[in-house]
Parts: C-alpha cells; sequence; structure tokens
C-alpha cells in the first residue's frame, strides 16, 4: 500500500525509524510545554503568595488616618463652594417658585408680537 502511493519500497527499519523520531520530537515537545506551563503556574503561584503578604502587612498596620483631601469627592467639594450663587428656600412657596440658575426669571416675548394672531 505505501508502496503504490510513494512508487518504491522502504525497507521497514526506515518507517520504523521516522516514526520513533517523531514520538520522540513529539514527547520533548511536550516536555517543554509542560515545564513552561509549570513555570507559568509557579510565577502565578508566587505572584498571589507576594500579594496576601502585602495584604496582611497593610492589615497588621491598623485602620488608615482619615483623609482630609477631598478633591476626588465632588459631594465634599459641593459644600465647601467659596461663594455660593444663591440662599437655600426657607418656606415651600419659595421652593415652588424657585427656578435653577438656567432658567430665564420671565419668559421670553418677542417683540414682534405674536405672528399668529
Amino acid at each position: 500500500m505505501l508502496q503504490a502511493r510513494l512508487g518504491f519500497a522502504l525497507p521497514r527499519y526506515v518507517l520504523y525509524a521516522s516514526s520513533f523520531c517523531g514520538a520522540g520530537a513529539y514527547v520533548f515537545a511536550k516536555r517543554e510545554i509542560n515545564r513552561e506551563r509549570q513555570a507559568k503556574e509557579e510565577a502565578k503561584r508566587l505572584k498571589k503568595h507576594q500579594n496576601k503578604t502585602l495584604e496582611s502587612i497593610l492589615q497588621d498596620n491598623g485602620p488608615a488616618a482619615a483623609r482630609e483631601d477631598i478633591a476626588g469627592s465632588p459631594s465634599q467639594e459641593g459644600s465647601s463652594d467659596p461663594a455660593p450663587t444663591r440662599h437655600a428656600p426657607t418656606t415651600e412657596q419659595q421652593q415652588v417658585d424657585e427656578k435653577s440658575k438656567f432658567e430665564s426669571r420671565t419668559p421670553f416675548r418677542s417683540p414682534k408680537g405674536d405672528r399668529f394672531s
């Protein structure tokens, strides 16, 4: 069958030797892949261990001091505005009547009048 495909006959030992070489190459490649995987897993395990150690050291030092800087907190920054533009409404009617700083106090009236009348 092989002879028909190749057009000539190969001695059996050549076939066995090539099979053996292929199997040997596979085994060596597989060992190298396994070594690389082990090295990656070892590095990952070591990094995880270092992170846990660092976390435990930070936890052993006790709670951190309260932050004085409010630069990253807009809710705290808003209450410390240097010059608020308006005072808070005191009565419920003032709350209803109050407009935002972006709304006009008076409705817009065209100087030319209503074009539909």
